[in-house]
């Protein structure tokens, strides 16, 4: 009997631990589940941009990917031809187009570089013609600086219009890529009323004038 008296009075002095309280429960409830919104369109035409950077006609050729795996996908109807075609023309003319800007540029510095050439010998052989330059008929050195300017302006234009369209071809990438995930909802139209600009100094007015008013509820 001593002995069990003595076990419960032990049993009595230990402390009471609480059990801790399961947070994690409480911290998942807190927890937004709502799906978190995507910009497909932003995305695309990242990629389409950053390819046509890496070399032109990349971007078109992803944008033509995208109309290609929405018509096997069957999230578009039908074969979507025209929209195929119009990509491949684009892809067409920029490789069209690039290719003869580069024939340009290379005609155009070649025939610099002969004048130049030629003007470079003139300068040395007390203004005598290169028999080997081919342009004796030229008689003297101010027609030669002419014609080397031009072929050297000619050859700059070139070069400009060949960074102007590796460009181009980044940003019609870019725009493609975006609009073809921007949906235009129902609901947007638009109104096309008469009106009059009031007098006003900011538009040069002195009196009343008829106008057309735009009205677009989106």
């Amino acid at each position: 009997m001593v002995l069990f008296f003595a076990f419960v009075a032990a049993k009595a002095q230990d402390p009471i631990t609480k059990k801790p309280k399961d947070t994690l429960k409480s911290r998942t409830d807190t927890i937004n589940t709502e799906p978190k919104y995507i910009n497909q369109g932003r995305i695309a035409g990242k990629k389409a941009f950053h390819r046509s950077l890496i070399f032109p006609g990349l971007g078109q050729m992803y944008n033509y990917g995208l109309v290609v795996d929405d018509v096997r996908s069957g999230r578009v109807e039908g074969t979507k031809f025209w929209q195929k075609t119009y990509i491949l023309a684009k892809l067409g003319a920029i490789y069209g187009g690039g290719t003869m800007l580069v024939i340009s540029y290379m005609d155009n510095n070649k025939m610099y570089r002969k004048f130049l050439t030629e003007l470079q010998y003139r300068q040395l052989h007390n203004n005598k013609p290169d028999p080997n330059g081919g342009l004796s008929q030229y008689p003297n050195t101010d027609a030669l600086t002419i014609a080397k300017n031009i072929y050297k302006r000619n050859r700059e234009i070139v070069l400009i219009s060949l960074v102007g369209l590796y460009g181009l071809s980044a940003v019609d990438a870019y725009v493609t890529a975006r609009l073809k995930y921007f949906n235009v909802d129902e609901s947007l139209s638009f109104k096309i009323a008469p009106s009059f600009i009031s007098p006003n100094t900011m538009y040069g007015f002195n009196s009343p004038a008829p106008a057309l008013k735009l009205i677009i509820k989106l």
